[in-house]
């Protein structure tokens, strides 16, 4: 393929042209990403202070909050600057680095989360055996290989992009942020090829690390059949925060990535729901579900109180 690329830059058509709508959404998405900061950062201080989440379940919390943080720095501050200005221009490089960092964040969210279901699985199937098979090591190397396939998956998402060319004078990105799809869209050249790459790459992360989740999830439940009423119900409310945030972040992804390299108008809309709505709400699902958590949050603000 002949590498042509004379872009420099690219032009964002973000998620609307109506400025009264885009100043009321700057205005919400401000509030979100804000909400996000804060409501992450809380769990992150919590989990590292308290003396009673100190099991690998909630270190696995504490990781995911920092992703959640992460993963919606890439996108939110340059979504709410866009929404209040005529151009909203983002660079080559820039665009190719906010590729980057949504696919590994992204990525690494989807496998921590598998973690935290395998994590559950043992505490409910094998609470006897909790303590050594989930050790401190093992949910650190969880947390590594997570972050090492979002790296593998996002340098493949990057690199098939970074090859095609980009001649113009075509550099209208339809999107908010810089995603495969878009930019597929305006590349020129035969792009089938990388089209399918991109499917089967994100297809294996996807449906292969829910197909984990499904199973982990049906082994809970087959343990849980030999219990009584009662004991299902504890164990399982034990699962309901992971759950809700699993489908919060799968089925948006779903839609987005796994399916023909076209350009949806709902795309900018559901993209929002896994870029910026769930990482906010993760924390409240998991603070408002959690005793443990609850508890822990109001010590530490009980201490911050007496401090002053």
């Amino acid at each position: 393929m002949d590498h042509t690329n004379n872009v420099t830059e690219f032009i964002l058509h973000g998620l609307t042209q109506d400025r009264t709508v885009a100043k009321v959404c700057c205005l919400l998405f401000s509030l979100f990403y804000a909400t996000t900061i804060l409501g992450n950062l809380l769990i992150i201080v919590t989990v590292r202070t308290s003396d009673q989440l100190n099991s690998p379940m909630y270190f696995l919390l504490s990781s995911l909050s920092f992703i959640d943080m992460s993963y919606a720095t890439v996108s939110a501050p340059k979504l709410i600057h866009d929404l209040l200005v005529e151009e909203k221009t983002i660079s080559f490089a820039g665009c190719m680095a906010q590729l980057f960092g949504t696919h590994f964040f992204g990525c690494t969210e989807v496998f921590l989360l598998m973690a935290m279901a395998y994590d559950r699985c043992v505490a409910i199937c094998s609470p006897l055996h909790y303590p050594s098979v989930v050790s401190p090591r093992l949910c650190g190397c969880l947390v590594g290989a997570s972050a090492l396939g979002g790296l593998v998956h996002a340098l493949l998402q990057t690199l098939l992009v970074l090859q095609l060319p980009f001649c113009g004078p075509r550099n209208g990105l339809d999107h908010y942020f810089c995603d495969v799809h878009p930019l597929l869209a305006l590349a020129c050249a035969d792009t089938r090829a990388v089209t399918v790459a991109v499917a089967i790459s994100s297809g294996v992360v996807v449906l292969g690390c829910f197909a984990v989740l499904v199973v982990s999830y049906g082994v809970i439940l087959a343990a849980l059949s030999t219990r009584s009423a009662q004991g299902r119900l504890r164990a399982l409310s034990t699962c309901s925060s992971h759950i809700l945030a699993v489908l919060l972040f799968f089925g948006p992804c779903v839609f987005v990535h796994l399916r023909p390299s076209v350009t949806l108008p709902a795309d900018k809309v559901v993209s929002v729901l896994y870029t910026i709505i769930a990482p906010m709400l993760n924390p409240f699902i998991y603070a408002l579900r959690n005793r443990d958590v609850k508890n822990g949050v109001s010590r530490l603000w009980s201490r911050a109180l007496k401090r002053r």
